[in-house]
């Protein structure tokens, strides 16, 4: 896989603050769906964590990115080994749609189309508060997407750094500033 990402795989921000990324996956919707809730699948191509799914639990997710390939990266400056932050679930219809809390202030939402064999995976990533981290969180969608699809089909993954970090620069000379 390289690094360069075709232009339909780009997030687009659909108001000022609103980021909004699709990836079509292999289905079932439940095996999805396990890939978003269970901390064990979660882990990953995210982040670690068990949550309830239950409106008004809280959990955390537990980010260790330089775990999600087996090629080593460069994190950049400014990032540790491990990120960790708390959350409240907000929404969820089992199977369809969850909704949850980020630690700025903004909320994610996911849902899941079935499309065939395929399953339709839209993340929308509401109220983010600046420019840098508009760039940050749309690196950030694309690259852990990327790597949930290599993950459901069975093949390596690019290492997360790297691409963050190209695509953070590929989103800034997308998104105007």
């Amino acid at each position: 896989m390289t690094l360069t990402s075709t232009v339909d795989a780009f997030g687009v921000m659909i108001e000022p603050s609103v980021l909004k990324i699709e990836r079509v996956l292999p289905g079932p919707a439940e095996r999805v769906w396990a890939y978003l809730t269970e901390g064990e699948l979660r882990q990953k191509w995210l982040a670690a964590g068990d949550m309830k799914l239950v409106p008004g639990a809280t959990f955390e997710l537990v980010w260790r990115n330089d775990e999600l390939s087996r090629i080593p990266s460069n994190r950049p400056d400014g990032f540790g080994p491990e990120e960790r932050m708390n959350s409240q679930i907000l929404e969820v219809d089992p199977g369809r749609r969850l909704v949850f809390s980020w630690s700025d202030g903004s909320e994610v939402s996911f849902e899941l189309t079935p499309e065939g064999e395929e399953v339709r995976l839209t993340i929308v990533h509401r109220r983010l508060p600046n420019r840098s981290t508009i760039l940050g969180v749309s690196a950030g969608w694309h690259a852990h997407l990327d790597i949930l699809v290599a993950q459901m089909e069975s093949r390596e993954a690019a290492p997360f750094w790297d691409a963050w970090v190209q695509l953070r620069t590929e989103y800034e000379a997308t998104f105007p500033g």
